[in-house]
């Protein structure tokens, strides 16, 4: 097979940014969408404008969800500076959110002292998944989509998608930091 052009690549990248600005361009931003809370109450993420926002696919049956302990440092560390942190269980990847909302709710304020908004159990990927999680799939692409539990969006003040980070990034990794400080409000 013979190597791509420098010219044909640059034409994809053209194509890609085109085609990344369309879909962008129709204006909707995070705050465009509402999840319910654990409680049964509504959450619409525009109560957020304003504050820099990490959502995070959870699993209390997962390897990774020791990561509930350093999510909740997260929150501690800069809730009080315009951060707000959202915890939205499911139980799409290996079945491993399987319990209610109440036991979900227990168990996270029992074992791991969370504190941060929890939302109830959703579909985060595939057929069904929840608004929010198509259109963030839609604005980064397929590499930005969850493939695990414990994947994170950063979303900025203004709605607009600031980073992801994939399962195995801990939610106090330094880039994770770097992240959230950029994005917290000025």
């Amino acid at each position: 097979m013979r190597p791509l052009k420098p010219l044909a690549l640059f034409v994809a990248f053209c194509a890609l940014l085109l085609w990344n600005g369309k879909v962008m361009a129709d204006g909707t931003t995070a705050h465009d969408f509402t999840f319910t809370a654990i409680d049964g109450t509504p959450l619409p993420m525009k109560s957020f404008a304003g504050k820099a926002v990490l959502v995070v696919n959870t699993a209390s049956q997962c390897g990774f969800t020791p990561q509930y302990a350093a999510l909740q440092d997260l929150w501690t560390r800069y809730r009080d500076r315009g951060f707000v942190l959202v915890g939205v269980p499911s139980n799409d990847f290996g079945g491993q959110e399987p319990g209610t909302e109440a036991e979900i709710k227990e168990f996270c304020e029992v074992t791991f002292n969370v504190d941060f908004p929890l939302t109830m159990k959703v579909k985060v990927a595939g057929d069904g998944a929840h608004p929010f999680y198509e259109w963030a799939g839609r604005e980064l692409g397929a590499l930005a989509k969850p493939r695990w539990n414990f994947h994170k969006y950063l979303i900025g003040p203004d709605g607009r998608l600031a980073d992801w980070f994939s399962t195995p990034t801990s939610p106090t990794a330094p880039r994770v930091l770097k992240a959230v400080e950029a994005a917290l409000p000025k």
